[in-house]
């Protein structure tokens, strides 16, 4: 089944953000905070601790660590770095290697960066 960008986004990249946030912001704040932060329930934090959620691996250690100690500064809802981390992994074409996983595209393929 093709996927549309937009589904991998949703699928597999945001709960991989979500996870890598949560794993960050859970040496600093308690579970019931971070839910807050990123708008999800306590249960889904302690599944993304637990490794149950969010298994796709993004390799953006770097720019998690930035959003976390944002997040942490100014005790704002996640959505602003999320937004930011979807656009790093948009022009980074890491997007495509995650599609690649879990979809057949050809190796060339540009979709999401035409106009």
């Amino acid at each position: 089944m093709k996927l549309m960008p937009q589904e991998i986004e949703v699928r597999y990249i945001l709960p991989a953000l979500r996870k890598e946030l949560a794993l960050a912001l859970s040496k600093d704040l308690k579970q019931k905070e971070i839910a807050s932060i990123l708008n999800i329930t306590p249960a889904a934090v302690s599944q993304y601790i637990k490794d149950k959620r969010g298994q796709t691996k993004l390799n953006i250690d770097k720019e998690i660590e930035i959003s976390k100690n944002k997040i942490i500064k100014n005790r704002f809802s996640a959505q602003t770095e999320l937004l930011r981390l979807l656009k790093i992994i948009k022009k980074t074409h890491a997007i495509c290697d995650i599609h690649r996983t879990y979809d057949c595209i050809p190796e060339k393929c540009n979709i999401c960066f035409e106009k």
